[in-house]
């Protein structure tokens, strides 16, 4: 599962958009697992009650997600890490391409008659 994971500097990279955890109240789950479990996800495509036991509850994760999804905080994480890459050189930001064969469309879309007249 390392290939799903993190790097640490990815993490490093990442770690300051969520806040210290609060001195009272229930313990924070650990963050870096919940990416780490959001990107599982997000790179198998499996169903949210399939995320492996590694990863923390599925429903907590689903719930961050969800959360982090609405407030733009996703969106920060990937744009920080997208970031990265490019100024790596690891992303082409030139060459952007789109597999076409995969969109599946109706008879319809294509012009065929409704109703199969």
């Amino acid at each position: 599962m390392a290939r799903h994971c993190l790097t640490d500097d990815q993490w490093e990279l990442i770690a300051g958009i969520f806040p210290p955890p609060a001195r009272t109240g229930r313990p924070r789950v650990d963050r870096r697992m919940v990416v780490d479990g959001i990107l599982w996800i997000l790179r198998t495509g499996a169903p949210w009650r399939d995320l492996p036991e590694v990863f923390g509850k599925w429903g907590t994760v689903y719930d961050l997600f969800a959360t982090w999804n609405q407030d733009g905080t996703l969106n920060e994480i990937l744009d920080l890490l997208r970031s990265a890459h490019v100024d790596a050189g690891a992303i082409d930001t030139e060459l952007w391409c789109v597999d076409g064969t995969t969109v599946r469309a109706a008879r319809c879309a294509a012009g065929a008659v409704k109703g199969g007249g």
